[in-house]
């Protein structure tokens, strides 16, 4: 069995953590980030666990976890 490529995209973009859940970055983080007051930009500093729906897909194209 050869050996399964990942998508550089979906690798940037997600990590594993220990446990196995997939986790994902809040949208909005980075445009019209001025405009937006202190305590809004906080909110999207933190990371959040993958939706069950998507993480089928995601554990597809990165399939050896990356971190």
């Amino acid at each position: 069995m050869p050996k399964l490529k990942t998508h550089k995209g979906a690798a940037a973009r997600f990590h594993v953590t220990g446990t196995g859940k997939i986790m994902r970055t809040k949208i909005g983080k980075s445009h019209f980030r001025r405009r937006k007051s202190r305590s809004a930009k906080g909110l999207f500093d933190e990371t959040i666990p993958l939706h069950k729906s998507d993480t089928k897909r995601i554990k597809r194209v990165i399939p050896y976890g990356v971190r």
